[in-house]
């Protein structure tokens, strides 16, 4: 039987027209990719290369109006998303299935009908691809529900994403094609699809991915605010734009310059320790910089994060002189805590270390008060979700947060 080429062009351009109207964020950036009918050998369902939307008619004549929608969505929430450009070094099977993971729920969050065998795990709610990812097991063989067109290669998924025989029916029609090949959706109702449509194009090459990165965030903010003053942006989907859309700053860089700017060799009148007696004397800086590290042991710091976060301070420590006093807290300091790391010792992860309680942040600057230190600098690294004290301390703070969540004082640098 011949698909309607017509009528599929129809089906779409409604379903585009619905997210208009009904979701105008999503609707704008739909409206950023053009759509072409792909050949089915592959494309079985819908795929996005960044650059346009493809599609097989087939699989679109079985879905719903509903479901039409949420695939729309989906493939332009990739774009927007420039899940094209943040794989860098991720298996690609893996992060292929982070990606719907954390898309899915944001458009079922916002009221879209996924198709069956849409990729859904409530428990990653609210969390983006790079959180959901080490999440995934190496050996998961789930499959995304589209293909992911712009980024190829030999690993396992290139092929990527699709449950063939529970998405479609791919028996072609009886071939009775006559001419050249068709493309962009022609209606030629008595031709095999699996001989017409737009072939599959080629990965994103490096400037691409870059340039068109850019340009999505653009489109992403222009729809964000068009939305907002229609009053029809909100929940989840809100919130994660609200995040994406601030300044992602390079927290290494930030710490390495913040570091180096209190450890310059000047004079400091800071209130003195009380065993140093009731007199205040200048001391140079430089001598040794004092610095607490924290970090959050609640579980929800994944191990390979602290490793490298622990990386990344040793080579602060050496370039500046620093001793490094450790406190590993969830909702107590750690057992055996504090540790202490001399400028010209390694600063490495004890084994000691130990967690997975709740989150409060205030034993930590308890801890700092008793034992009446001044730190040139305290760094807490977390994902920000505890109970912190009411006021900041008379020492400068740096949160390296992980997540979305707030700071009620201190510098905030974001992680991912």
């Amino acid at each position: 039987m011949a698909v309607d080429i017509q009528a599929i062009e129809t089906k779409l351009a409604a379903a585009r027209t619905r997210l208009i109207l009904d979701k105008p964020f999503l609707g704008a950036l739909v409206l950023r990719l053009p759509m072409n009918a792909a050949n089915p050998d592959w494309c079985p369902t819908t795929a996005t290369d960044a650059r346009a939307f493809y599609y097989n008619p087939t699989y679109i004549e079985q879905l719903s109006l509903e479901q039409t929608q949420f695939m729309l969505a989906h493939e332009a929430l990739h774009c927007a998303l420039s899940h094209f450009a943040r794989r860098r070094h991720r298996v690609r099977h893996k992060w292929d299935l982070a990606c719907d993971y954390a898309i899915n729920p944001l458009l079922i969050d916002d009221g879209l009908r996924p198709p069956p065998n849409a990729l859904h795990m409530p428990s990653y709610k609210g969390m983006t691809a790079e959180e959901i990812y080490p999440l995934i097991e190496d050996n998961d063989d789930a499959q995304t529900l589209d293909k992911h067109a712009y980024d190829q290669d030999k690993s396992r998924g290139s092929d990527s994403g699709l449950r063939e025989d529970d998405l479609l029916d791919r028996t072609p029609p009886d071939k009775t094609r006559d001419g050249e090949q068709g493309g962009r959706g022609q209606a030629q109702p008595e031709q095999e699809f699996a001989e017409d449509g737009a072939p599959q194009p080629e990965p994103l090459d490096p400037d691409e991915r870059e340039t068109l990165s850019v340009q999505w965030q653009q489109r992403m903010a222009g729809a964000a605010q068009q939305a907002m003053q229609a009053g029809k942006l909100g929940g989840e989907l809100a919130r994660m734009i609200d995040h994406l859309l601030q300044p992602q700053l390079p927290w290494r860089m930030l710490l390495a310059r913040y570091m180096t700017a209190v450890a310059r060799d000047d004079y400091s009148y800071m209130r003195p320790s009380r065993r140093e007696g009731d007199y205040i004397l200048p001391t140079l800086r430089s001598h040794r910089l004092e610095l607490i590290v924290a970090v959050d042991t609640s579980g929800s710091v994944k191990e390979r994060e602290l490793e490298e976060f622990i990386d990344e301070i040793d080579a602060l420590k050496g370039q500046v002189r620093a001793r490094v006093t450790l406190l590993p807290c969830d909702a107590k300091l750690c057992e055996g805590a504090p540790w202490v790391f001399e400028p010209w010792e390694e600063f490495a992860r004890p084994d000691e270390i130990k967690g997975g309680g709740g989150t409060s942040f205030l034993p930590v600057f308890e801890w700092v008060e008793r034992t009446d230190m001044s730190p040139d600098l305290l760094v807490y690294f977390t994902d920000a979700q505890g109970a912190f004290p009411p006021h900041a301390p008379n020492y400068p703070v740096i949160w390296l947060v992980k997540g979305r969540s707030k700071v009620p004082w201190g510098q905030r640098i974001q992680l991912n």
